[in-house]
């Protein structure tokens, strides 16, 4: 969900907010969360920097919902938590809803690998290059 458009995910958490009530517990706000890698030889944790993200906790019928990304986008975060809530919940909607979010998620990495293969068509071969020298 996070590399859909803040649109297509608001598409799928409005009509859940207009059937069920939803109770804020946590507003949409930015953190900063530190990010952590593992050194490869000597196999030890350390932080790298850190991230901006938008985090937001929901309520929906007693049942909670919870959702970080990346970046600030708050309607998007909101909207997140909205639909996780609804899976928390197991709201009817959801198996209809788990055939979109599928969908999404096709249509993402269909975007991603013609990126990707753009990427390549830019890629310089070295080997090729080399060989045509002599010694």
């Amino acid at each position: 969900m996070t590399k859909a458009t803040a649109s297509e995910i608001q598409e799928l958490a409005f009509p859940l907010s207009q059937k069920y009530p939803v109770k804020i517990i946590k507003e949409p706000i930015k953190s900063l969360v530190m990010v952590q890698m593992r050194e490869t030889v000597q196999e030890s944790l350390f932080y790298i920097g850190e991230v901006l993200v938008v985090e937001s906790i929901v309520e929906m019928d007693s049942v909670k919902g919870v959702a970080v990304t990346l970046g600030d986008d708050f309607d998007k975060v909101f909207a997140m938590a909205i639909i996780d809530a609804a899976f928390n919940k197991k709201a009817e909607e959801c198996e209809d809803m788990e055939q979109r979010l599928f969908q999404l998620e096709k249509k993402q990495i269909e975007t991603e690998q013609k990126e990707n293969a753009l990427f390549q068509e830019t890629k310089v071969n070295f080997n090729s290059m080399d060989s045509g020298i002599t010694q």
